[in-house]
């Protein structure tokens, strides 16, 4: 089975954001990096399928500055065989589908049987490029996938995906878009002999000349980041006294109506 793992790297969960001044963005210095975590579960994903077959190989591809290397040598450490790094000034200030088109230029030119994009990256949170990517692509697709079951022929895959209040089995052939998420498996963590080896995998920058693209970055992008702001700032909770559940609930209903104005 070969396996393309489409990567991201964003912010670190526990990473305090700020916002410059102009709220034209948020401040990204001094913020630690990690690989989009339901980009794990694809990586993780794709190497269970590559063990199973007992052959194969697991490819990642990344859009992204100079930085994201080090996500990327992190996901070669946890097995993946080789990478690419759409590394170009050209493709910044792209939206989720400027960034599909220019994953799918460079996937074009690869053999594959599967594709698998996290349901969404947790930085922007557009949930877009997966679904965008199999546009562009012409592939089928799932979202929101749990399991992953290849037929024994391998040219078909049936897949479980979550649906409000359920579950949904599909069967798709291959090749196909997977958008993955939590329950789908538990990412492995990089061994060290894992790290030692990521040094010496394959890792190809590629530029937006390579793509052959006549529009990349802004120029491609269909949607604009205008304003950025924090949330407002939560208020201290307010504790109901009273001598008993009922006394508090008649106090609670008055507050609701009379300060919240909620009832």
């Amino acid at each position: 089975m070969n396996s393309i793992v489409c990567l991201k790297q964003v912010p670190d969960t526990e990473a305090q954001i700020r916002v410059k001044p102009d709220g034209s963005d948020v401040v990204l210095d001094g913020v630690k990096f990690i690989i989009n975590p339901y980009d794990e579960f694809g990586i993780e994903e794709a190497l269970r399928l590559k063990e199973k077959a007992g052959s194969g190989k697991v490819t990642l591809v990344c859009l992204g500055p100079a930085r994201c290397v080090e996500a990327i040598r992190t996901g070669l450490a946890m097995g993946a065989d080789d990478a690419f790094h759409l590394d170009d000034p050209a493709f910044e200030g792209g939206d989720a589908i400027a960034t599909a088109k220019a994953l799918a230029e460079q996937i074009k030119k690869m053999q594959y049987d599967i594709i698998f994009c996290g349901k969404q990256a947790i930085d922007d949170d557009q949930g877009q490029v997966g679904v965008a990517l199999a546009e562009f692509l012409n592939l089928p697709h799932a979202c929101l996938v749990t399991k992953v079951e290849i037929a024994p022929d391998k040219k078909s895959c049936t897949v479980n995906r979550q649906i409000v209040g359920g579950e949904e089995v599909i069967e798709l052939p291959l090749p196909c878009v997977i958008t993955t998420q939590k329950g789908l498996n538990e990412p492995r963590y990089a061994s060290l002999p894992g790290i030692m080896k990521a040094k010496k995998k394959p890792l190809v920058s590629v530029k937006a000349a390579d793509l052959g693209l006549t529009e990349t970055g802004t120029a491609a992008a269909k949607t604009k980041g205008v304003n950025f702001s924090l949330p407002p700032a939560r208020t201290a909770a307010k504790l109901i006294q009273g001598e008993s559940p009922e006394e508090k609930a008649v106090k609670l209903a008055k507050v609701l109506r009379e300060e919240a104005k909620v009832i």
